[in-house]
C-alpha cells in the first residue's frame, strides 16, 4: 500500500500516527481527535502527494523523507496523547523533541495529626490527615530539613518518641524531649512555629545560617563553617530571586520557553503563598528546528507525569500553544480538580511571566566549554550520524574467568560527565558477546522511564556494534552506534606491545585515526571512563565474592567446588535462594546440607 493510499484510509477516530523514512526509520509520532482529518492537513494531494505549503520549515522537511506510515486507535484524544508522550520517551523519533528531566521534585511535609509532629520529605501525597506541604524544590530540600533540626528544638527522628527515654539530642539541646518528660504542647508548638517560618521564609533561614557559620569561624572551627557555607549556597541556589510579593497566599507553577537556533530552555518556577520559592531549567537540543507548540505540550506532560502533586497550583505559560485545551482535560483528569493553564497579560502574574523570561535569555548566553564547544558536531560529520551527539551513553563490562560479571553504563551530557545517570549492572552471561547483549537489553527495556541518548558507544569491535544495532532496530528505535576497538597484531592487542592505535567502527565505515586527532580522543576518553566505571564495580564486586567464598571454605567446601557453583548460579544471592536439591544437583547432598546451614 503507498502512502497516500495508508493517508486515504485513515479512520476518523482518536489515535496516534508514526511517520518512517525510506529506510524504515523513525521520524515522527504525533496524536489526533481524528486520524484522517489531522494527517490529511500535512498533505497536498493534487498533482501530487506533497508536503502542504503552508507547513513550518520543519514540519515540511519531515513530510518530504516520509515514505510510509503506521497508527494506533484509541478510545479519546486523552488517551492519544498518552500514548504519544510515552512512546516519544521509548522510541525518540527524529523530529519530535525529547525531553529528559523526568525526576520528581520533594516537598517538606509535616502532618499536623501527630501529638508531636516533625518535618520530614516526601516526593508522592501522603495518605494521612491534616497534612501540611511546602515546596516543591529543585534542590536544596535536604539541606533546609537539616537546618531547621539544627536550629528547633523538634522530635529529631522517627523512632524517637518510641524509646520513651531521653536520648543524645536532649543532651546536646536539639529536642525538648517530650518522649520522657511533660511537655506541654504550647511549649512544642512554639518551635513548631519557629521551625515554619524557617521554611517559608528563606531570608531568615539564610541569616540564622550565616550567623552560625560566623561563630563557627570565629572560634576556628573552618570545617564546620565551610559546611555551613556549602549549605547556605544550595538552599540560596534553589530559587530566582524576586522582588515580586503578592499580597495573597497565591500558589502558581510558572513555565516559560526561550531557544536559539540549536537549543532551548524552560524554565520553572514554583510561587506559594505569595513568594517565589524554588526554581528549576533544563536545556533542550534542538536537532531539528524549534516547536513550541509541542514544546509546551511536552514540558507539561513530563513535570506531571509522576501523579497527581501534592500541592496543585494553577500553570501560568507565556504563550498560547495549540494543544493547550486537550493539556488542560488531561491534568483536570490527572488532579482529580479543573486545572487551568493561563496566560497573564498585566499585573504581578504578568511579572513573573517576564521575571522568568529575562532568566530563560540569561541561561541561553551561556557557552559551552570552549575547548570542546565544536567537538559534538565534527564527530556526527566524520561519522554521519543522524544527530550531534551531545547526550551520550557508553557500555563496557567486566569480569575475572566469567566470575563477579558486571556491566557499567557512564553517561556524557552537554560536555561533562553526567555521574549521577550512570548505571551499574549485575550480569548473569558468562562470555562478552552475550554479556553485551545483557547489558544493551537491560537499556532498552528501561527506555519507557529514562529516554534514549542521541549516541551509543560500545568498548569492543564490529561484532559488538552489529549486537547493538541488531537489539536497537528489533526494538523499532533508531539512535547512532559506534565502538572502538583496539588494534590487533598477531590476534593481540596493540597496546600489549606498548601503543594503542585504537580503530572506530560505524554502521558503514571503520576509522584509524591519528593519536592526535581531537574527534579520537573524545571518544577514548568516553570509553575510559565506562571501563574505570565497570573495573570498579568489579573489584566491589569481587571483593564480596572472594568473603562469600572465604566463609564456604572455612565450612570445608573446596574453592574448585565454590567456582563450579558459581558457574552453575551467577551470583551467591542466587545460590542462598536455592533449595537443597538444586544445590545437590551440582555438588552432593552432604555439601548442599553444608551450604543451606551457612546461609539460613
Amino acid at each position: 500500500m503507498t502512502l497516500e493510499e495508508s493517508i486515504k484510509q485513515l479512520p476518523q477516530n482518536a489515535g496516534i500516527y508514526q511517520y518512517f523514512d525510506k529506510e524504515g526509520r523513525l521520524l515522527y509520532i504525533g496524536k489526533a481527535k481524528s486520524l484522517s482529518k489531522r494527517v490529511k492537513s500535512y498533505f497536498s494531494f493534487a498533482p501530487s502527494l506533497k508536503p502542504n505549503p503552508n507547513l513550518s520549515a520543519r514540519i515540511s522537511k519531515m513530510i518530504s523523507q516520509t515514505a510510509s506510515m503506521n497508527y494506533i486507535v484509541v478510545n479519546s484524544e486523552h488517551d492519544a496523547l498518552i500514548l504519544e508522550n510515552s512512546l516519544i520517551k521509548q522510541l525518540s523519533p527524529k523530529y519530535n523533541i525529547l525531553l529528559r528531566d523526568d525526576k520528581t521534585y520533594p516537598y517538606i511535609y509535616i502532618d499536623n495529626s501527630k501529638e508531636y509532629p516533625r518535618f520530614e520529605i516526601t516526593r508522592k501525597i501522603i495518605k494521612s490527615s491534616n497534612i501540611k506541604y511546602y515546596g516543591p524544590y529543585s534542590v536544596g530540600a535536604r539541606d533546609i530539613l537539616d537546618s531547621v533540626y539544627e536550629i528547633c528544638k523538634l522530635v529529631q527522628k522517627k523512632g524517637c518518641l518510641k524509646s520513651k527515654k531521653l536520648c543524645l539530642y536532649y543532651q546536646i539541646g536539639k529536642c525538648l524531649g517530650p518522649c520522657e518528660l511533660d511537655i506541654s504542647k504550647e511549649a512544642y508548638k512554639k518551635e513548631l512555629d519557629a521551625a515554619k517560618e524557617l521554611i517559608e521564609d528563606k531570608k531568615v533561614l539564610l541569616k540564622k545560617l550565616e550567623e552560625r557559620m560566623l561563630f563557627y569561624a570565629k572560634n576556628l572551627r573552618f570545617e564546620e563553617a565551610g559546611e555551613i557555607r556549602d549549605r547556605c549556597e544550595r538552599i540560596s541556589r534553589s530559587e530566582i530571586k524576586s522582588e515580586i510579593d503578592f499580597a495573597s497566599n497565591e500558589n502558581y507553577d510558572i513555565f516559560v520557553l526561550e531557544h536559539t537556533e540549536h537549543r532551548a530552555v524552560v524554565v520553572r518556577i514554583f510561587m506559594r503563598g505569595g513568594k517565589v520559592i524554588s526554581s528549576s531549567h533544563d536545556y533542550i537540543q534542538l536537532h531539528e528546528g524549534y516547536d513550541e507548540d509541542e514544546l509546551y505540550q511536552r514540558v507539561l506532560m513530563d513535570f506531571y507525569s509522576n501523579g497527581k502533586p501534592p500541592i496543585i497550583a494553577p500553570i501560568l505559560v507565556a504563550s498560547e500553544f495549540e494543544g493547550k485545551d486537550i493539556i488542560e482535560s488531561y491534568l483536570t483528569t490527572l488532579f482529580e480538580k479543573k486545572a487551568q493553564i493561563k496566560v497573564p497579560k498585566t499585573g504581578n502574574k504578568k511579572q513573573l511571566i517576564d521575571l522568568a523570561l529575562i532568566n530563560a535569555a540569561e541561561l541561553l548566553k551561556k557557552e559551552y566549554k570552549e575547548d570542546e564547544s565544536n567537538i559534538a558536531p565534527e564527530i556526527k560529520k566524520l561519522f554521519s550520524l543522524q544527530r550531534a551527539p551531545l547526550r551520550v551513553e557508553i557500555f563496557d563490562n567486566s569480569h575475572m574467568s566469567g566470575v563477579a560479571t558486571v556491566g557499567a553504563m557512564a553517561v556524557y551530557d552537554e560536555n561533562q560527565f553526567d555521574k549521577k545517570s550512570y548505571r551499574i549492572y549485575h550480569l548473569d552471561a558468562r562470555d562478552e558477546y552475550s554479556q553485551m547483549r545483557e547489558l544493551l537489553t537491560r537499556r532498552v527495556e528501561s527506555f519507557s522511564k529514562n529516554s534514549p541518548p542521541d549516541l551509543w558507544i560500545l568498548d569492543g569491535g564490529s561484532t559488538l556494534l552489529k549486537l547493538a544495532l541488531d537489539i536497537l532496530e528489533s526494538s523499532g528505535i533508531f539512535i547512532d552506534v559506534i565502538s572502538i576497538s583496539k588494534e590487533k597484531i598477531d590476534a593481540k592487542s596493540h597496546r600489549a606491545k606498548g601503543g594503542a592505535k585504537d580503530i572506530i567502527h560505524t554502521k558503514d565505515d571503520t576509522f584509524n585515526l591519528l593519536e592526535s586527532d581531537k574527534r579520537l580522543q573524545w571518544v577514548q576518553k568516553l570509553r575510559d571512563e565506562a571501563h574505570r566505571c565497570a573495573i570498579n564495580f568489579h573489584k566491589k564486586t569481587k571483593l564480596k565474592l572472594d568473603k562469600e567464598s572465604k566463609l564456604l571454605t572455612l565450612k570445608g567446601i573446596s574453592q574448585a567446588k565454590v567456582v563450579k557453583l558459581i558457574k552453575h548460579f551467577g551470583t551467591f544471592d542466587a545460590l542462598k535462594k536455592a533449595t537443597v536439591e538444586e544445590i545437590s544437583s551440582v555438588l552432593n547432598l552432604k555439601d548442599a546440607n553444608i551450604i543451606k546451614n551457612i546461609y539460613l
